[in-house]
């Protein structure tokens, strides 16, 4: 029966990297683009979740067990996690999607998340686990402290994120439309509503799939994954259960999804970020393990059964994120000096190419310079000119200038066009290529949504897109 779990990963995989579902990305949005829209999402896979656990509850389907409130560990635990998931470029069902995708920074991250996990469950770090836990209010969830049954709570809040998803559908409709790649409809992105709506669904399917192999529980991340570790360490069997189908599920799918598209190719981080997915990931298993999940079990599944773990988690993890932004995403600072100049000819037509050379060179990176040889694409940081103006972008004639994201990860791509852009006069455009796949939707979103025309916008080759965008 547990291959169920497989399955259904496997589509939740599909749904997840089709619909660029990052809860890390939604939660950041608040901060960096003070903005609700993609909030809102998440709200509409609770809603979801809600009503149909509350259905099966009622219907004798199901018996969710009460999870109590540790105040210490859930506050501290969600706190480290929303640093460390910025860090990491994606929450815990975030990094096992990316990994699908090609990105190997996403791996590194997955491997410190899964040991660490592991570690603060059933070793090294578990005593410091007990200890942060020992703090139990007793306290369950709000349905238990009313005397009421979950329907009370679910169906209003289910209205008022129907309310809030039409609003900005609407929204949506006035506004200037956003750029999107050609091709089939297959092979475009989900709407990140609908994404939700199929998360949420398939958090309902899950919980009387999960409880017929005798695991008493929804969708969950952070527990399959340490315990796919211990497995892998020990092999005893009992490690191997639904929960631990399900993320492996998730990667199997969402490679599917991404071979299929042509978003998979192997994508190699810059030393910054691997030194960033070692840390964000390790602080990924220990504060998901503290809180008691991640933005999975508690940002979806707790906070649906309106429990205080799972609100007081998602609040202080979205506090963590909103601190992590405000320290680490940033800008990079344009090269002053003469050996970080990269000075060569425009690529022709002012369509920016790969950049092959024969011996190491430097080019601008994402805190670093990256040397680059024989036939390897030049794939990270930031191409830049000398010249007070237009530091960020490579001048490529007739007004037009580039800026190579190839190898950043989000949000870096935005963040580094926003910064670009700012120094172009009204009328110059900035070509921007990038390989970050959620980067094909907040780039042309946010040139929309602030005046800006996307005059071009184009696949190149797997997993690469190219966007001209006119100030």
């Amino acid at each position: 029966m547990i291959v169920t779990g497989l399955a259904l990963g496997a589509v939740l995989g599909i749904v997840m990297q089709r619909g660029r579902f990052c809860v890390t990305g939604m939660l950041r949005d608040l901060f960096l683009q003070r903005s609700w829209r993609t909030l809102v999402a998440l709200f509409i896979v609770i809603a979801v979740h809600a009503v149909g656990i509350a259905a099966l509850t009622s219907a004798g389907v199901i018996a969710p067990e009460a999870t109590t409130f540790k105040p210490a560990a859930v506050i501290i635990g969600g706190f480290i996690f929303g640093m460390a998931i910025v860090l990491a470029g994606g929450c815990a069902s975030g990094t096992w999607y990316r990994s699908g995708e090609g990105l190997v920074g996403s791996w590194i991250a997955l491997v410190m998340y899964c040991l660490s996990a592991a570690a603060m469950k059933t070793g090294a770090l578990s005593g410091l686990n007990e200890f942060l836990r020992s703090w139990d209010t007793g306290w369950t969830d709000l349905p238990s402290t009313f005397g009421v049954s979950l329907w009370w709570f679910a169906v209003p809040f289910a209205l008022f994120t129907g309310w809030a998803a039409n609003r900005f559908l609407q929204r949506e409709a006035a506004a200037p439309k956003v750029a999107s790649l050609g091709g089939p409809r297959w092979r475009r992105p989900l709407h990140v509503y609908a994404a939700a709506v199929a998360v949420g669904v398939l958090g309902v399917i899950a919980w009387p799939l999960s409880a017929a192999t005798g695991r008493n529980d929804g969708l969950g991340i952070t527990t399959p994954s340490a315990n796919l570790a211990n497995w892998t360490v020990t092999g005893n069997p009992q490690r191997m259960d639904w929960g631990v189908m399900l993320v492996l599920g998730i990667l199997v799918g969402s490679y599917l999804a991404a071979r299929a598209t042509g978003e998979f190719r192997v994508r190699l981080p810059d030393a910054t970020q691997a030194v960033r997915s070692v840390v964000g990931g390790a602080g990924m298993g220990v504060g998901a393990s503290l809180a008691g999940g991640c933005t999975v079990g508690n940002g979806m599944v707790q906070t649906s059964l309106f429990s205080y773990q799972g609100w007081v988690a998602l609040l202080f993890i979205a506090l963590g994120v909103g601190v992590a932004a405000k320290l680490w995403l940033k800008p990079a600072a344009a090269p002053t000096s003469a050996e970080d100049e990269v000075l060569d000819e425009a690529p022709p037509h002012g369509v920016a190419e790969s950049l092959t050379v024969g011996a190491p060179r430097r080019v601008a990176g994402a805190g670093d310079g990256t040397a680059v040889a024989g036939n390897f694409q030049v794939a990270t940081g930031l191409v830049t000119v000398a010249g007070e103006k237009k530091a960020k972008a490579r001048a490529i004639g007739r007004g037009r200038y580039f800026l190579d994201q190839m190898g950043a990860v989000c949000p870096f791509p935005l963040i580094e066009t926003k910064d670009a852009l700012d120094s172009l006069d009204a009328g110059e455009e900035l070509v921007i290529d990038f390989d970050c796949t959620q980067g094909t939707e907040t780039i042309p979103r946010w040139a929309a949504e602030n005046g800006h025309e996307v005059t071009d916008f184009r696949a190149k080759g797997d997993a690469g897109w190219q966007i001209t965008i006119r100030k």
